[in-house]
């Protein structure tokens, strides 16, 4: 396999209503229990939802995360990238953007669940310092599967 060098210069920032159509179109290609259009913007201006979009020189969204932080414990509740850009260290960047934001806002402990079949992921959040602490059996549909509860602490 060919090493991959750092992604090209990209821009973080909080979601606007105008990101909320092609963030959704990137929850649909990424997950098979998708969020809703009206879900996401449901979420904008909400206390403790920290919505973050990735987007290129061009403008183009690569892709978000969801991150819910009430007092200090926060949630990872999604984070995706766009097909055509993953594999290539923008979820690595984007993933340390969503860690910085929970640390400014007082996360000491941060958690997520993932597919037990996302050795991708699992990998990714381990070299973050994330460990497995729980299994929550059947959490996912489509297929049915386990998922691993993780946290790390900021």
């Amino acid at each position: 396999m060919a090493e991959v060098g750092p992604p090209p210069a990209v821009t973080v920032s909080p979601m606007r209503p105008e990101h909320v159509r092609r963030v959704a179109e990137i929850e649909r290609e990424s997950f098979t229990t998708p969020w809703s259009e009206e879900t996401f913007g449901g979420l904008l201006g909400r206390s403790g939802v920290v919505i973050l979009v990735m987007t290129g020189s061009d403008g183009e969204i690569l892709g978000y995360s969801v991150l819910w932080c009430i007092l200090d414990q926060g949630e990872l509740a999604n984070i995706a990238i766009e097909s055509g850009h993953r594999r290539l260290g923008y979820g690595r960047l984007l993933l340390e953007h969503v860690l910085d934001e929970a640390r400014v806002r007082g996360v000491e402990e941060l958690f997520l669940e993932v597919r037990a079949s996302n050795a991708a992921a699992i990998r990714l959040y381990e070299s973050f310092g994330f460990t497995r602490v729980g299994l929550r059996k059947d959490y996912y549909d489509r297929p049915r599967e386990d998922a691993h509860l993780m946290v790390v602490h900021l």
